[in-house]
């Protein structure tokens, strides 16, 4: 089978990118990146992915999508996807506070909102799946999306999301997709624990430098995060210890340890056994 490369194509609006599809292989953490203070709108085109946010964790194939404030969050895939050597296509949607304020003629600054979501799954229904291949015919074929193409393409994705979300009107969209992104600590540590995410990858996810972010942790764990999280881990491994259908390996991936060895070396420093004698103690 040949190589799968990354490719990315995008359609601009007044210097920002706007619509954008990209194909790639299947990889096994990939942080989303934004510029300024857009939020967005991702389709499955192809494959499957799943969504790593600060307090959610969810899974996207062709018929759901992701709609997310300017927060920071993973796209992962899983190792049945990434040992198949098949590829995933996504299309994005980019909006831009700036611009969607002169399309609707509004002011988000003055705005108030009734609702409140930072990152939400999606059903995609008739209408947004022909929404997504009208976007990646226009994608394809860039001489046919002109200003006013791209303009009512904006303008019907807003339409779209408030009939699909049951939102009262586009500016209740539109004022609750530009508000504050409200992230609790104590919640991101707990939703996040037993995975393999280093602690830069999970600073970020807390919005944070990697220093502020284990002074944070200190301050309210009373411990350092290597330590806190390694004990909590070693925790759970032992009490899945306890079934005895489960297989040691097993036990070390779903607690959040990338290896075998790493969990034994880890789980024998705390206990001073093997996990395999402590099963049989």
């Amino acid at each position: 089978m040949d190589k799968i490369e990354n490719e990315a194509k995008y359609l601009t609006y007044k210097g920002h990118i706007v619509f954008g599809k990209q194909s790639m292989p299947y990889f096994d953490r990939m942080p989303k990146e934004y510029s300024e203070n857009e939020a967005c709108f991702v389709f499955v085109n192809r494959g499957e992915v799943s969504v790593r946010a600060p307090e959610e964790y969810f899974d996207l194939n062709e018929k759901s999508g992701v709609l997310a404030k300017c927060l920071n969050y993973y796209f992962e895939t899983k190792q049945k996807n990434r040992a198949a050597e098949e590829d995933i296509e996504v299309i994005a949607v980019l909006l831009y506070p700036g611009i969607l304020e002169q399309l609707f003629d509004f002011e988000l600054s003055s705005s108030v909102h009734s609702i409140n979501y930072d990152i939400k799954q999606v059903v995609i229904n008739e209408l947004l799946e022909n929404f997504k291949r009208s976007i990646s015919l226009l994608i394809d074929n860039p001489e046919l999306a002109d200003e006013k193409i791209i303009e009512a393409k904006l303008k019907e994705f807003v339409l779209l999301m408030t009939k699909s979300q049951d939102i009262p009107d586009q500016y209740e969209f539109l004022s609750n997709l530009f508000s504050p992104v409200n992230i609790s600590f104590k919640s991101v540590i707990n939703q996040n624990l037993y995975t393999n995410l280093s602690l830069d990858e999970l600073a970020r996810l807390c919005h944070m430098s990697a220093s502020s972010f284990k002074r944070k942790f200190n301050a309210v764990y009373n411990e350092s995060p290597q330590k806190y999280i390694s004990r909590m881990k070693i925790e759970k491994a032992a009490h899945l210890l306890k079934a005895k259908n489960l297989r040691v390996a097993d036990i070390a991936y779903d607690v959040g340890f990338e290896s075998v060895s790493t969990f034994n070396r880890n789980f024998l420093n705390t206990y001073g056994k093997s996990p395999s004698e402590y099963r049989l103690s």
